[in-house]
Protein backbone atom coordinates (compact mmCIF):
# COMPACT_ATOMS: atom_id res chain seq x y z
CA UNK A 1 0.00 0.00 0.00
CA UNK A 2 3.03 2.03 -0.59
CA UNK A 3 1.58 5.63 -2.07
CA UNK A 4 5.49 6.19 -4.09
CA UNK A 5 5.25 5.99 -8.01
CA UNK A 6 6.43 3.24 -9.62
CA UNK A 7 10.21 2.62 -10.20
CA UNK A 8 11.80 2.24 -13.80
CA UNK A 9 12.80 -1.25 -12.99
CA UNK A 10 9.08 -2.08 -11.76
CA UNK A 11 7.84 -2.38 -15.76
CA UNK A 12 4.06 -3.47 -16.24
CA UNK A 13 2.98 -4.21 -12.74
CA UNK A 14 4.65 -0.96 -11.39
CA UNK A 15 2.57 0.95 -14.42
CA UNK A 16 -0.96 -0.71 -14.04
CA UNK A 17 -0.46 0.30 -9.84
CA UNK A 18 0.11 3.56 -11.16
CA UNK A 19 -3.08 3.55 -12.74
CA UNK A 20 -4.91 2.22 -9.88
CA UNK A 21 -3.67 4.82 -7.65
CA UNK A 22 -4.72 7.63 -9.91
CA UNK A 23 -8.25 6.10 -9.98
CA UNK A 24 -8.43 5.38 -6.22
CA UNK A 25 -6.88 9.43 -5.89
CA UNK A 26 -9.90 10.66 -7.64
CA UNK A 27 -12.35 9.74 -5.00
CA UNK A 28 -14.81 9.19 -7.76
CA UNK A 29 -15.24 7.18 -11.16
CA UNK A 30 -12.95 8.81 -13.52
CA UNK A 31 -13.60 9.05 -17.57
CA UNK A 32 -10.73 7.95 -19.60
CA UNK A 33 -9.59 11.33 -20.82
CA UNK A 34 -9.01 12.35 -17.30
CA UNK A 35 -6.97 9.60 -16.27
CA UNK A 36 -4.93 10.74 -19.51
CA UNK A 37 -4.39 13.84 -18.15
CA UNK A 38 -2.99 12.66 -14.89
CA UNK A 39 -1.25 9.78 -16.05
CA UNK A 40 2.53 10.16 -17.91
CA UNK A 41 1.89 7.47 -20.16
CA UNK A 42 0.86 7.68 -23.95
CA UNK A 43 -2.52 6.81 -24.96
CA UNK A 44 -2.53 4.10 -26.18
CA UNK A 45 -0.05 2.52 -23.46
CA UNK A 46 -2.40 3.60 -20.89
CA UNK A 47 -5.65 2.57 -22.97
CA UNK A 48 -4.22 -1.67 -23.05
CA UNK A 49 -3.77 -0.75 -19.15
CA UNK A 50 -6.96 -0.03 -18.05
CA UNK A 51 -7.94 -2.70 -20.32
CA UNK A 52 -6.23 -5.41 -18.88
CA UNK A 53 -6.98 -4.08 -15.01
CA UNK A 54 -10.39 -3.82 -16.27
CA UNK A 55 -10.81 -7.63 -17.66
CA UNK A 56 -8.81 -8.83 -14.39
CA UNK A 57 -11.90 -7.22 -11.72
CA UNK A 58 -9.15 -4.27 -10.74
CA UNK A 59 -11.19 -2.15 -12.39
CA UNK A 60 -15.08 -1.65 -13.26
CA UNK A 61 -15.98 0.15 -16.06
CA UNK A 62 -19.41 2.07 -16.10
CA UNK A 63 -20.69 1.84 -19.76
CA UNK A 64 -23.34 4.45 -19.11
CA UNK A 65 -21.28 6.66 -17.15
CA UNK A 66 -18.16 5.78 -19.93
CA UNK A 67 -16.21 5.80 -15.88
CA UNK A 68 -13.58 3.83 -13.90
CA UNK A 69 -13.60 2.70 -10.38
CA UNK A 70 -12.35 0.45 -8.22
CA UNK A 71 -13.62 -3.53 -8.93
CA UNK A 72 -14.18 -6.09 -7.07
CA UNK A 73 -11.67 -7.75 -6.78
CA UNK A 74 -9.56 -4.94 -6.11
CA UNK A 75 -11.62 -4.14 -3.18
CA UNK A 76 -11.70 -8.03 -1.86
CA UNK A 77 -7.89 -7.78 -1.67
CA UNK A 78 -8.02 -4.55 0.18
CA UNK A 79 -10.05 -6.17 2.88
CA UNK A 80 -7.84 -8.95 2.79
CA UNK A 81 -4.74 -6.77 3.26
CA UNK A 82 -6.86 -4.40 6.35
CA UNK A 83 -6.95 -7.67 8.18
CA UNK A 84 -4.06 -9.18 7.29
CA UNK A 85 -1.33 -6.01 7.78
CA UNK A 86 -3.13 -3.76 9.57
CA UNK A 87 -3.63 -2.71 13.14
CA UNK A 88 -7.11 -1.50 12.53
CA UNK A 89 -8.76 -4.92 13.13
CA UNK A 90 -6.58 -5.53 16.24
CA UNK A 91 -7.11 -1.48 17.88
CA UNK A 92 -10.80 -1.64 16.79
CA UNK A 93 -12.00 -1.75 20.45
CA UNK A 94 -9.57 0.13 22.36
CA UNK A 95 -9.79 3.24 20.08
CA UNK A 96 -13.83 2.65 20.55
CA UNK A 97 -13.46 3.02 23.96
CA UNK A 98 -10.43 5.73 23.83
CA UNK A 99 -13.12 8.18 22.03
CA UNK A 100 -15.64 7.43 24.17
CA UNK A 101 -13.44 8.42 27.28
CA UNK A 102 -11.90 11.50 25.52
CA UNK A 103 -14.91 12.50 23.40
CA UNK A 104 -13.07 13.42 20.17
CA UNK A 105 -11.86 12.27 17.09
CA UNK A 106 -9.15 8.99 17.43
CA UNK A 107 -7.01 8.41 14.07
CA UNK A 108 -5.14 4.90 13.85
CA UNK A 109 -1.76 5.05 11.23
CA UNK A 110 1.05 3.28 10.49
CA UNK A 111 3.76 3.99 8.30
CA UNK A 112 4.24 3.43 4.55
CA UNK A 113 6.71 4.61 3.05
CA UNK A 114 7.43 7.60 5.08
CA UNK A 115 4.29 8.96 4.72
CA UNK A 116 0.97 8.37 6.81
CA UNK A 117 -1.50 5.66 6.14
CA UNK A 118 -4.20 6.62 8.31
CA UNK A 119 -5.99 3.07 8.88
CA UNK A 120 -8.92 3.40 11.33
CA UNK A 121 -10.66 6.55 12.46
CA UNK A 122 -13.40 6.83 15.27
CA UNK A 123 -15.75 10.67 15.20
CA UNK A 124 -16.23 12.46 17.55
CA UNK A 125 -19.63 12.97 19.13
CA UNK A 126 -19.76 16.01 17.13
CA UNK A 127 -16.80 15.60 14.52
CA UNK A 128 -14.63 18.31 12.75
CA UNK A 129 -14.24 18.18 9.53
CA UNK A 130 -10.48 17.56 8.49
CA UNK A 131 -8.38 15.99 5.92
CA UNK A 132 -7.90 12.59 7.39
CA UNK A 133 -9.43 9.46 7.12
CA UNK A 134 -9.46 5.88 6.58
CA UNK A 135 -7.42 4.39 3.50
CA UNK A 136 -5.77 8.18 3.18
CA UNK A 137 -2.19 8.87 3.38
CA UNK A 138 -0.62 11.65 4.88
CA UNK A 139 2.36 13.92 5.13
CA UNK A 140 5.08 12.39 8.26
CA UNK A 141 6.54 15.43 8.83
CA UNK A 142 3.46 17.46 9.85
CA UNK A 143 1.17 15.05 11.42
CA UNK A 144 1.42 13.61 15.14
CA UNK A 145 0.94 10.60 14.52
CA UNK A 146 3.58 10.65 11.64
CA UNK A 147 6.41 12.51 13.72
CA UNK A 148 5.21 9.86 16.59
CA UNK A 149 6.02 7.43 14.24
CA UNK A 150 9.44 8.75 12.57
CA UNK A 151 10.69 9.51 16.12
CA UNK A 152 10.93 5.52 17.05
CA UNK A 153 12.62 4.33 13.76
CA UNK A 154 16.53 3.50 13.74
CA UNK A 155 18.56 5.77 13.37
CA UNK A 156 18.83 4.59 9.50
CA UNK A 157 15.49 4.17 8.84
CA UNK A 158 14.79 7.74 10.51
CA UNK A 159 17.20 9.47 7.72
CA UNK A 160 15.27 7.46 5.41
CA UNK A 161 11.95 8.45 6.30
CA UNK A 162 13.15 12.02 6.51
CA UNK A 163 14.10 11.90 3.27
CA UNK A 164 10.88 10.53 2.04
CA UNK A 165 9.26 13.77 3.05
CA UNK A 166 7.78 16.67 1.04
CA UNK A 167 8.96 19.74 3.15
CA UNK A 168 5.97 22.07 2.27
CA UNK A 169 4.89 24.40 4.29
CA UNK A 170 1.07 23.78 4.84
CA UNK A 171 0.82 26.40 7.32
CA UNK A 172 2.85 29.24 9.36
CA UNK A 173 4.12 26.47 11.83
CA UNK A 174 4.67 23.78 9.93
CA UNK A 175 8.53 22.03 9.42
CA UNK A 176 10.06 22.74 5.94
CA UNK A 177 13.38 21.43 6.79
CA UNK A 178 15.10 17.79 8.54
CA UNK A 179 17.22 20.10 10.59
CA UNK A 180 13.63 21.71 11.74
CA UNK A 181 12.27 18.56 13.12
CA UNK A 182 15.28 16.76 14.73
CA UNK A 183 14.97 18.92 17.82
CA UNK A 184 11.45 18.10 18.19
CA UNK A 185 12.53 14.42 17.61
CA UNK A 186 14.31 14.34 20.41
CA UNK A 187 11.22 15.24 22.83
CA UNK A 188 8.61 12.93 20.94
CA UNK A 189 11.37 9.96 22.17
CA UNK A 190 11.67 11.16 25.93
CA UNK A 191 8.50 12.23 26.49
CA UNK A 192 6.54 9.14 24.47
CA UNK A 193 4.35 11.85 23.35
CA UNK A 194 4.26 14.19 19.76
CA UNK A 195 1.77 16.89 19.04
CA UNK A 196 0.40 18.42 16.16
CA UNK A 197 0.76 22.27 16.41
CA UNK A 198 -1.65 23.41 13.16
CA UNK A 199 1.39 22.04 10.88
CA UNK A 200 -0.72 20.17 8.40
CA UNK A 201 -4.10 22.36 9.00
CA UNK A 202 -4.95 25.45 10.47
CA UNK A 203 -7.01 25.07 13.45
CA UNK A 204 -6.40 21.40 13.77
CA UNK A 205 -4.15 20.52 16.73
CA UNK A 206 -4.16 16.94 18.35
CA UNK A 207 -1.76 14.77 20.57
CA UNK A 208 -0.33 11.61 19.53
CA UNK A 209 1.37 8.18 21.14
CA UNK A 210 3.47 5.82 18.87
CA UNK A 211 2.36 1.81 19.11
CA UNK A 212 5.81 0.43 20.33
CA UNK A 213 6.39 -3.77 19.99
CA UNK A 214 8.49 -5.48 22.71
CA UNK A 215 11.77 -4.30 20.99
CA UNK A 216 10.78 -0.45 20.73
CA UNK A 217 10.29 -0.49 17.13
CA UNK A 218 7.55 1.49 15.92
CA UNK A 219 4.10 -0.50 14.40
CA UNK A 220 1.67 2.28 14.41
CA UNK A 221 0.82 5.42 16.17
CA UNK A 222 -2.71 6.68 18.16
CA UNK A 223 -3.64 10.07 18.19
CA UNK A 224 -6.74 12.43 19.48
CA UNK A 225 -7.65 14.89 17.44
CA UNK A 226 -9.51 18.29 17.93
CA UNK A 227 -9.98 21.48 16.54
CA UNK A 228 -8.63 25.04 18.57
CA UNK A 229 -12.00 26.30 19.19
CA UNK A 230 -12.59 23.15 21.58
CA UNK A 231 -9.52 22.75 22.90
CA UNK A 232 -5.55 23.92 23.74
CA UNK A 233 -2.39 22.10 23.12
CA UNK A 234 -2.55 22.33 26.96
CA UNK A 235 -6.41 20.67 27.41
CA UNK A 236 -4.67 17.86 25.04
CA UNK A 237 -1.61 16.96 27.28
CA UNK A 238 -4.09 16.23 29.88
CA UNK A 239 -5.05 13.17 27.62
CA UNK A 240 -1.94 11.69 27.67
CA UNK A 241 -2.29 9.06 30.30
CA UNK A 242 -5.32 7.58 28.02
CA UNK A 243 -3.58 7.68 25.07
CA UNK A 244 0.16 6.15 25.96
CA UNK A 245 -1.99 3.40 28.19
CA UNK A 246 -4.37 2.72 25.03
CA UNK A 247 -1.04 3.02 23.09
CA UNK A 248 0.44 -0.12 25.35
CA UNK A 249 -2.86 -2.37 25.19
CA UNK A 250 -2.93 -2.24 21.24
CA UNK A 251 0.78 -3.10 21.11
CA UNK A 252 0.38 -6.20 23.53
CA UNK A 253 -2.94 -7.12 21.53
CA UNK A 254 -0.54 -7.22 18.56
CA UNK A 255 2.53 -8.93 19.83
CA UNK A 256 1.54 -11.88 18.37
CA UNK A 257 0.86 -10.81 15.06
CA UNK A 258 3.56 -9.63 12.05
CA UNK A 259 2.96 -6.63 11.01
CA UNK A 260 4.84 -4.78 7.70
CA UNK A 261 8.09 -3.11 8.63
CA UNK A 262 9.22 0.10 7.37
Amino acid sequence: MNSAAPRSGDGTIGKALEVLDLVAQAERPVRFSELLAMSPHPKATLYRLVQTLTNLGMLRYDVDRQTYAPGLRLVTLAHAAWRQSSLAPIARPYIDTLSETVGETVHLAQLDGGQVLYVDKRNAADPIEMFSQAGKVGPGYCTGVGKAMIAFLSDEACETALSQQAWFAHTAHTHTTPESLSAEMETIRRQGIAYDREEHEPGIICIAAPILSETGRSIGALSVTTSTARKSLDDLSQLAPHLQSTARDIAQAAANWQFPSE
